[in-house]
């Protein structure tokens, strides 16, 4: 699995710093899941941001970017729409489901497999809306993050950053 540290090689040092486990928690309680540590670290470190100018990434902690209002909108849109015909299995906090965590300045959206049991390994996807192109990466959340910083295809035929970066969301 892909460290902090190795994301932080590649994308700069972050600035967010959340140490508070409040927010983490009561959005875990409320979707009945537990965030995958890879994924609750790098939000921690980087909040609410913009990655190369592609990817959106959100924190519960935040007041305005605020990951658990993300994820239930986002819900709302893939139960609303009839995701059987873009999507390999339903979106939610079920095991097997994909949740919503994450969304591509050109129509994607980034998803967590929910692992069917609890020591099953977690998994991304993406979904390009524009295409209807749905790709399902094998992968920690850490390691398809650091894949897309190093410019590789891992966002659902979206182009990779050249040069990766961040901006913080306001």
């Amino acid at each position: 699995m892909a460290t902090l540290e190795e994301i932080k090689a590649l994308l700069g040092e972050p600035g967010f710093h959340w140490s508070d486990p409040a927010p983490w928690t009561l959005l875990e309680q409320e979707l009945g899941v537990a965030f995958p540590a890879d994924f609750r670290a790098v939000t921690d470190a980087y909040g609410p941001v913009v990655i190369s100018s592609g990817l959106h990434l959100y924190h519960p902690g935040h007041p305005t970017r605020n990951l658990g209002e993300e994820i239930k909108e986002s819900m709302e849109f893939w139960l609303e729409e009839d995701s059987a015909e873009f999507l390999p299995t339903g979106a939610g906090s079920r095991p097997g489901e994909l949740l919503p965590v994450a969304t591509g300045t050109t129509a994607e959206t980034v998803f967590l497999r929910m692992p069917h049991e609890p020591s099953a390994p977690w998994a991304v996807g993406v979904q390009e809306m524009d295409s209807g192109e749905f790709v399902l990466y094998e992968m920690t959340f850490s390691d398809w993050l650091l894949a897309y910083l190093k410019g590789d295809d891992v966002m659902a035929g979206a182009s990779a950053p050249e040069r990766p970066f961040f901006e913080p969301l306001s």
